[in-house]
């Protein structure tokens, strides 16, 4: 009898064109799932019947009520080694398996100097005046040569900015509770005592940092009390950094300048949310990873997983 797998929230339906998963036939039989579908009832219509769930990131949390809810399910493969939205514990009581696969911080990385470039500049300010009024030049862009860009965080990701900003001629300092001085120096950056002092001297602030109770709403209305005036804000890594209500008062008022914005506290982000309509915020739907090496790597490595679970091989578990 053939498995179902099914793969969920393939936004630009093109999982099943990177990887061969016809290889997995006839033992697996793969479907997917074009839009993201938030309602647990309207999903378990659609994915009760599934054996493998292929799932990208954190779009689709699988909670333990809709675990529960999955009588046929055996295994779930993520993208990338990492996925707080996966009940690995209910998974565990099932005896589910749950594997990941490698991705590389290149697009991040890319996407993040993306936002930063574009919000200093008001690219896309400029670009929608050029094309629909004939207004021409009605920003003044800032400069990054000689700027300050502070990291809070300096991992892999926060030692590639600093990297390149390195080569924008601008001056760079990091903050984390763990960081290293030796660290620091590795980068190029000045390691600063304490959050606030990165604030009152940066220019413009990226967050680099993993989402846990220790960082969550690191940057809160006092935090963006203390940052310079003028600064801009870019966020490719965890909303949840972020207290975005504070965010957002900051925003209005101009106590923060602009914000790049990548990821939200919800996803897909409400058509009526304050964020869509600000004019100092340049916001993408959550493309951090989403770049064609990275979706090769996750499908491939997918398939490579499925193979190895019908075959008793072991995987990239994340247990």
């Amino acid at each position: 009898m053939s498995l179902n797998c099914i793969i969920l929230d393939d936004y630009q339906n093109v999982a099943l064109s990177l990887a061969d998963w016809a290889s997995l036939a006839p033992h697996v039989h793969t479907t997917t799932l074009t839009r993201h579908i938030a309602d647990e009832d309207a999903l378990v219509q659609q994915i009760a019947h599934a054996d493998i769930l292929v799932v990208m990131r954190e779009r689709t949390p699988l909670t333990a009520s809709l675990i529960g809810r999955l009588p046929q399910l055996k295994m779930v493969v993520t993208s990338g080694m990492r996925n707080a939205a996966i009940d690995l514990h209910a998974c565990a009581e099932r005896y589910i398996a749950v594997c990941g696969t490698r991705s590389s911080s290149a697009a991040p990385l890319e996407l993040s100097w993306g936002l930063l470039i574009g919000l200093a500049r008001h690219i896309y300010t400029e670009n929608q005046a050029l094309r629909s009024n004939g207004v021409w030049q009605q920003t003044l862009g800032i400069g990054l040569q000689g700027k300050t860009l502070g990291l809070i965080g300096l991992g892999k990701i926060g030692g590639e900015m600093a990297n390149v900003a390195q080569a924008f001629g601008m001056q760079v300092c990091a903050w984390s509770q763990n960081l290293t001085p030796e660290r620091a120096a590795d980068c190029g950056a000045e390691r600063l005592p304490a959050l606030h002092d990165l604030l009152r001297k940066s220019d413009i602030v990226s967050l680099h940092l993993v989402l846990s109770e220790r960082t969550r709403h690191l940057l809160d209305a006092t935090a963006f009390s203390q940052m310079k005036p003028g600064a801009l804000l870019i966020n490719t890594a965890r909303a949840g950094l972020v207290d975005q209500q504070a965010m957002i008062a900051a925003l209005q008022s101009g106590q923060l300048a602009g914000a790049g914005l990548d990821v939200f506290d919800q996803e897909p982000l409400p058509a009526d949310h304050p964020l869509r309509q600000l004019p100092n915020v340049l916001a993408t739907p959550h493309l951090g990873y989403v770049a064609d090496s990275n979706y090769r790597t996750y499908f491939t490595q997918a398939v490579e997983n499925i193979h190895g679970w019908l075959h008793g091989a072991p995987l990239r578990s994340l247990f």
